[in-house]
């Protein structure tokens, strides 16, 4: 995909005449192979497509338009569709979209970089208002390199990435983010507990380096510093993902050397959470009266279940992300970062802790 050479430069547009340059053929045979409209020689339909691909070159999305050929989408990639959080991320996007009368396209990647480098350049070649990418990543300079040039690649070809639920990349980069206080909603969640009395409380399902769950472990060492209490790495268990599985495995695991040595457990997610409660009832501990348990999310089995979790604007995060590229140039949706916030829902898995002999 082609680059800036810096902020201050944007590349230029590859047109059709560059493609009919690089083939040898006129500006009409590449329109006609490009179009369809008629059966070229094999040969003169290989150099154009070879042409193409080495220009890396995408149809001028206002000639589209002028033409009836404008896709009007909006694509959504997204690392999975089963899990909750990405579902409810889609429909507001969907919702948003509807209203703006576009359709949505969806990608899945797995995680998958090549997956997701195959499926934004395809979006960009179909003409997508925008590219909505949504989950949860590692943010280094790797991904940071390759964010800009989608950034740049999309804006080249009329179209807009936007990063949902991810960190900004700055201003060198032509993008917009959306995203959520991840710290400020685990800060809150672990001063909940603390407020409650309890000082030995087990975060069940970090996963270094991920930014969500980096935020969200950063919430919770916040909380027990403004409460004084001290900080113990023996309390923060790791996880391989963040299933409903995991969760019963790792706190199963954690239960097999005897009694707990916390009083509450803050699971990095809802289906994590779902999982430890399966785990401690099986141990004979009973939630709230033994063991407190707060989630994050507010996903189901949250309500099912009547866990304490942090409320995330799901549907709101997938409907400003939409909302902000489809308004933009209307002076009214001018921003290029929002950040919407988080908040706790009190249920019934939060007692005030149990003094132990």
């Amino acid at each position: 995909m082609p680059q800036a050479s810096g902020p201050e430069s944007a590349p230029r547009r590859v047109t059709i005449r560059d493609v009919a340059a690089r083939a040898g053929v006129s500006i009409a045979t590449v329109s006609r192979v490009l179009g369809g409209t008629y059966p070229p020689a094999p040969v003169t339909r290989s150099k154009v497509l070879r042409a193409v691909r080495d220009l890396d070159y995408v149809a001028n999305p206002h000639a589209r338009a002028l033409s009836g050929a404008s896709s009007k989408t909006i694509a959504i990639v997204l690392n999975s569709v089963i899990s909750p959080y990405y579902a409810h991320v889609a429909q507001g996007v969907q919702a948003e979209a509807a209203r703006h009368d576009r359709l949505c396209l969806i990608g899945t990647t797995a995680g998958d970089a090549a997956r997701e480098l195959a499926t934004v350049r395809l979006m960009r070649e179909e003409g997508a208002d925008a590219v909505i990418l949504v989950g949860n990543v590692v943010d280094d300079a790797e991904y940071k390199a390759r964010m800009t040039e989608y950034a740049h690649a999309l804006a080249a070809a009329g179209s807009q990435l936007v990063l949902c639920g991810r960190p900004p990349l700055g201003t060198d980069a032509p993008s917009i983010g959306v995203e959520f206080d991840n710290t400020g909603g685990a800060r809150a969640a672990a001063s909940h507990l603390l407020s409650a009395g309890h000082e030995r409380i087990l975060y069940v399902g970090h996963r270094a380096g991920y930014t969500t769950s980096e935020g969200r472990i950063a919430g919770y060492r916040e909380a027990l510093a403004a409460f004084g209490v001290a900080h113990d790495p023996a309390l923060e268990i790791e996880a391989a993902s963040l299933e409903r599985s995991e969760g019963y495995r790792l706190m199963k695991r954690r239960l097999q050397d005897g009694p707990p040595d916390f009083t509450a457990v803050f699971a990095a997610n809802d289906l994590v959470a779902a999982g430890a409660l399966r785990a401690l009832r099986e141990n004979g501990l009973r939630v709230p009266q033994d063991i407190s348990l707060i989630g994050y999310d507010d996903l189901p089995p949250a309500e099912d279940i009547g866990l304490t979790t942090v409320h995330v604007p799901h549907e709101e995060l997938g409907r400003t992300a939409a909302r902000l590229v489809l308004e933009r140039g209307s002076g009214t949706a001018e921003a290029r970062h929002v950040m919407l916030g988080t908040h706790i829902v009190v249920r019934d898995t939060v007692r005030p802790a149990v003094r132990r002999r």
